[in-house]
C-alpha cells in the first residue's frame, strides 16, 4: 500500500480529447449527440443527486445564449458545462467545498474541479488583458481569442493554473502546522502554503515561504504529491521540508499561531478525536494528504 494517499480533486474519468478542441465539426456533432450531457451547477456550486453523484442533464437545459465548453468524454459520451455568468463573491466558496465533500462517486470531485475552474476562468477573462477588447470563446470552450476582425489585437488566452507550494516543516520527529490569522477561534491548523513567485523553483518557494511565515531555515525539500484546487484554479504542490531549528518566529500578518506536532498527534487530528491537539478542515484538501502521508512514514 502506498504511503501517500490519493489527493482530493484527482482521478477524473474524463477523456479530455484536446486533439479535437479546434475541430468545429466534432464539437457540433457532440452537441447534437443524443448521449451528450450537461453538468448541472448552481452558480459555481455542484448540484448532486440523492446518492451524492454529480447531476447531469440534457443539453436542452442550457441557455441558448450561453456558450458551452466540451469538458471531454466519460464512457464515450460528450460532457459539457455552460459558461454562464456566475456570482463571484468569496462567500460562495464554502458552498463549493461542502458540495464537493458530499460527493460519493469516484473521480466526481475531479470532474467537477475541471468544470468549476473553467467556468470561473471564463467569468474572469471576458476581456483581453492586452488591449481590453471583449474576447470570444474558442477551442470548444478551452480558450478565448481577441479577434482582429472584431477590432481586437489577435491575442489568444488559455485557462491558467496558479502554482502554490504547500508544505510541512519537519524537525526531528515533529512537523509544523499553523493557524491562519483569520481563524481566531477553535483549533483549526493546517500546513503552511504560498504562491510561487516568478523566477522561483519549487524548492526556492518552499524555503522562502517557511522563512517568511515561520522564520525557519530549510535544509532539504522533498516532493510528495500534487493536487488541483479549484477555488479558483491552483495547483497545490505538496512537500516536506527539513529545517535546521524548531525555533519559530511568526509572521503575524499571515498566522496567529503555529505548533510542532508528532505523529500520534497528527493521527488523532486526522481521526477527529475530541481531545486532539488540533483540528483539520476540508478532508479533500491536500493538507490532509500531506499529514496522513507523513504520519504513515512518507
Amino acid at each position: 500500500m502506498s504511503l501517500i494517499p490519493t489527493p482530493g480533486f484527482t482521478g477524473s474519468p474524463l477523456v479530455r480529447i484536446d486533439i479535437e478542441r479546434d475541430n468545429q465539426d466534432y464539437f457540433d456533432q457532440a452537441v447534437s449527440s443524443l448521449s451528450a450531457r450537461l453538468l448541472r451547477l448552481d452558480g459555481l456550486k455542484p448540484v448532486l443527486e440523492p446518492d451524492g453523484s454529480l447531476s447531469w442533464g440534457s443539453l436542452a437545459e442550457a441557455d441558448p445564449d450561453v456558450d458551452l465548453a466540451l469538458l471531454g468524454l466519460i464512457d464515450g459520451k460528450p460532457r459539457f458545462v455552460a459558461l454562464a455568468p456566475v456570482d463571484m463573491r468569496q462567500d460562495q466558496r464554502m458552498g463549493t467545498i461542502n458540495g464537493a465533500m458530499a460527493m460519493t462517486e469516484p473521480g466526481a470531485p475531479a470532474t467537477y474541479a475541471a468544470a468549476r475552474s473553467l467556468v470561473d476562468w471564463h467569468n474572469r477573462h471576458r476581456f483581453c488583458a492586452n488591449c481590453g477588447q471583449r474576447t470570444t470563446v474558442r477551442r470548444s470552450g478551452w480558450a478565448r481569442f481577441c479577434l482582429k476582425d472584431a477590432g481586437g489585437c489577435g491575442a489568444e488566452h488559455f485557462p491558467r493554473t496558479d502554482p502554490v507550494v504547500i508544505m510541512l516543516a519537519e524537525y526531528g520527529d515533529k512537523v509544523l502546522v499553523g493557524r491562519n490569522k483569520n481563524t481566531m477561534q477553535g483549533k483549526f491548523y493546517s500546513a503552511l502554503a504560498g504562491f510561487l513567485e516568478v523566477g522561483e523553483s519549487i524548492e526556492d518557494a518552499v524555503a522562502r515561504e517557511l522563512f517568511e511565515e515561520a522564520g525557519v531555515i530549510v535544509t532539504e525539500v522533498r516532493y510528495l504529491t500534487s493536487q488541483p484546487w479549484p477555488i479558483p484554479s491552483q495547483l497545490m504542490i505538496g512537500c516536506v521540508a527539513k529545517v535546521e531549528s524548531n525555533v519559530v518566529t511568526l509572521d503575524t500578518n499571515e498566522l496567529n499561531d503555529a505548533i510542532w506536532v508528532d505523529r500520534d498527534q497528527v493521527r488523532a487530528a486526522l481521526a477527529g478525536e475530541p481531545d486532539a491537539l488540533f483540528t483539520m478542515r476540508y478532508p479533500l484538501a491536500i493538507a490532509h494528504t500531506l499529514l496522513q502521508a507523513w504520519a504513515n512514514g512518507a
